[in-house]
């Protein structure tokens, strides 16, 4: 049973999120020089966020994700078949700057493995099940990403993208949260397991390994707002001052961004329907193929040249439209994909 703590926070995502969006704001026009401290803070607080993330996924059940092959399927389909058709839709009929484009690129090419979980469990969707695809998520966009990179903006690519500071992103924000995840549900079954005795160690091993899950899934219910909501604040506040000299070109990426939170409810309830997903799955689904991951990209961002320095602020710009897209997403999406009565 949650905390009054907890519950509260539950009840109040969104707000939260707002909350921190606005602070971080208000704090980079009041102190735009700081801009440099933040950015550092980035690593640390999206690290923190997505170990709390993966520690939530039962590793143990990942074989039995792979077994649920109609949800995976449908899943990989809207992210990396659906989503770029649609991405290329919006994009190439317009005239955008290398740097801009790149921006836009990096973070509707990219699906959703962190909050996507929390608006998808806000709308009454299995978020479950987006938990246990997660990892599986976040690997395939790893191999995928510079394929599709490739395809949208050639074979300059090359000459813009440094391949170091990629790897090093994927394995500081990705790997590691992920090891460490893994290591600590292993760490604390077994020493669960050690105090129930040897006798019934066979049994209890499944019995231990559940109640970490429990344990550590309730632990980090409660961390995952103020987490996400730091990281919004240390994101804004760091390229919230960029926006301001910039207002134009990031004006012109706001309806390409809307866009696609349109067309992809549209999509997504109209698979959902398709693959006879019931209400759970069918939200899950269309909350995957909306939700970008912009603030695990973002690092990947600020890698890039100088010459690119507007790419960063394209990628927030992202972040600041999805959250008030989810505000109508999550009251939308179950009138659209209704429980039976």
């Amino acid at each position: 049973m949650s905390s009054p703590a907890t519950a509260w926070l539950e009840r109040h995502q969104i707000p939260c999120y707002l909350a921190g969006l606005a602070a971080g704001a208000v704090v980079g026009t009041a102190w735009p020089t700081g801009g440099r401290l933040w950015e550092a803070a980035i690593y640390p607080v999206l690290g923190t966020l997505l170990y709390a993330t993966f520690l939530q996924v039962p590793f143990t059940r990942l074989i039995a994700a792979f077994r649920d092959v109609r949800f995976l399927t449908a899943v990989l389909a809207i992210n990396f078949v659906v989503v770029p058709v649609v991405v290329a839709a919006l994009t190439l009929p317009l005239t955008l700057s290398r740097a801009v484009l790149l921006g836009v690129l990096l973070t509707l090419l990219t699906p959703c493995i962190d909050y996507v979980i929390v608006f998808c469990g806000l709308a009454g969707g299995d978020h479950r099940r987006l938990l246990a695809a997660a990892p599986v998520l976040m690997l395939t966009q790893m191999v995928a990403l510079p394929l599709l990179l490739w395809l949208f903006v050639g074979p300059e690519l090359a000459d813009i993208v440094d391949v170091g500071p990629f790897l090093e992103a994927f394995g500081v924000l990705i790997v590691v949260p992920l090891l460490l995840a893994w290591g600590t549900q292993t760490l604390a079954a077994r020493h669960r397991s050690a105090r129930l005795g040897r006798r019934r160690a066979s049994s209890s091993r499944n019995y231990a390994a559940r109640r970490t899950r429990r344990s550590a899934s309730a632990a980090m219910s409660a961390a995952m707002v103020p987490l996400m909501t730091a990281t919004l604040f240390v994101v804004v506040a760091g390229q919230f001052p960029k926006i301001g000299h910039q207002r134009d070109q990031v004006l012109t990426v706001v309806p390409i961004y809307a866009a696609f939170l349109l067309i992809m409810a549209v999509i997504g309830v109209a698979l959902a329907r398709a693959f006879r997903f019931g209400p759970g799955a069918g939200r899950a689904l269309v909350f995957t193929g909306a939700t970008r991951n912009s603030l695990v990209v973002l690092p990947l961002a600020l890698a890039l040249p100088d010459g690119y320095a507007i790419t960063p602020v394209i990628v927030v710009t992202q972040t600041l439209v999805e959250l008030l897209g989810m505000i109508v997403y999550v009251r939308l999406i179950p009138r659209l994909l209704p429980a039976p009565s």
